[in-house]
């Protein structure tokens, strides 16, 4: 039987936070791939309101649960 091998994950997939837009918390991180250039938006479940609401992406190296700042 041939062993198996594990795959290398690409370094080129960045990874970002998604943040509530109606709690402006930062629940979720997911990846994303090169080639994608919109920011992503998913509905997800927030455990807050226990309901779900929608995530949009930002960036990863904000602090812990923080969201932009609004203009």
């Amino acid at each position: 039987m041939a062993k198996k091998t594990k795959g290398k994950k690409s370094k080129k997939r960045k990874i970002i936070g998604l943040v509530c837009e109606e709690t402006g918390r930062r629940d979720y991180y997911t990846t994303k791939g090169p080639n994608v250039t919109e920011k992503i938006s998913l509905k997800k479940y927030n455990p807050l309101l226990r309901k779900v609401t929608t995530y949009t992406e930002t960036k990863k190296n904000l602090g812990r649960n923080e969201a932009p700042k609004k203009k």
